[in-house]
């Protein structure tokens, strides 16, 4: 199990109220709901290894250079993500509180947390659960080699499970296209402008009848005689957005070959660090998630 987990902490910033807080009486809203979402998926799931995916670059400079408005608007003034003053110091607590635990954090410079999930999902010999309320992870759906994604959007307790089939259901496309569908439908929350008037209907009608971004762009070099799906309108977008079709699809596409050292993510059978943990849960009001995720990892409590 891979959890993308900025996409789980930023679902519980906003699905706890910042009212819970510590002794402090600082918010740790947060890092309390990431901890009883990840109990709760162990003991729903069972997973076998579970990693906790982290964005050590949350722009990438190379995604940024092929695409400028990437995440742009997400800058905050003085650089950096804009994230909201009550969660930002909650983050590091969090890191602290999963060492402490002994689950397994992985991060990579240079790269997102979709580009660490992509690399270890790609490794894996064995099925795979992505966690994450991001739809640009559903291009890692295989079924071939059970990788599904378990997608938050209605809440960690009423996961969508989304494999090729739901894919091809939801949005007309076969299972394994969804990166040259957003390519060329767009994702304004990543700043991603899509082919101007080309929507999800027309994106989907060419890939189908294209079967790739490459596809369609060769049919639209040689074509002399506009037919639908590839009307002369769809010709005249696709051609007026050429340079952004050149960048995109290195901006959309996740990777999956990032040099990550051996990363095992078995679940851990006791506390890293009993002493740590004991002392982050009382400093930080965190006692109860605590004995939550120690019950489904089966520790022994006393």
């Amino acid at each position: 199990m891979l959890l993308d987990a900025a996409s789980l902490y930023f679902r519980a910033f906003y699905g706890v109220p910042t009212s819970v807080t510590g002794p402090h009486g600082r918010p740790v809203n947060a890092v309390r709901g990431f901890l009883d979402m990840t109990a709760r998926l162990v003991v729903a799931h069972s997973p076998a290894r579970l990693v906790a995916c982290w964005d050590d670059d949350w722009r990438p400079a190379f995604r940024v250079a092929a695409l400028p408005s990437y995440k742009a608007h997400r800058v905050a003034p003085a650089g950096g993500e804009e994230v909201p003053d009550e969660l930002g110091p909650q983050v590091p607590v969090l890191v602290e509180v999963l060492a402490a635990a002994g689950l397994t954090r992985v991060g990579a410079p240079g790269y997102e947390a979709d580009d660490v999930i992509g690399t270890l999902a790609t490794r894996a010999r064995g099925p795979v659960d992505v966690v994450t309320g991001d739809r640009d992870l559903f291009q890692l759906v295989d079924d071939a080699r059970d990788v599904r994604v378990l997608y938050t959007n209605r809440g960690i307790n009423d996961l969508e499970f989304v494999d090729e089939a739901a894919v091809a259901a939801k949005y007309g496309i076969p299972g394994r296209s969804y990166a040259d569908f957003a390519v060329l439908r767009g994702d304004p929350s990543d700043g991603l402008p899509g082919v101007s008037g080309v929507g999800a209907k027309t994106a989907a009608a060419l890939i189908n009848e294209f079967g790739s971004l490459a596809g369609i762009r060769e049919a639209a070099a040689r074509t002399t005689v506009p037919r639908a799906p590839l009307t002369a309108a769809v010709l005249k977008k696709l051609h007026a957005a050429a340079d952004y079709l050149d960048a995109a699809p290195e901006v959309v596409a996740v990777v999956t070959t990032i040099d990550l050292p051996p990363v095992d993510g078995a679940l851990p059978r006791e506390p890293a660090d009993a002493e740590a943990l004991a002392a982050l849960a009382e400093a930080h009001g965190l006692e109860s998630s605590v004995r939550r995720l120690g019950s489904a990892l089966g520790w022994d409590q006393g």
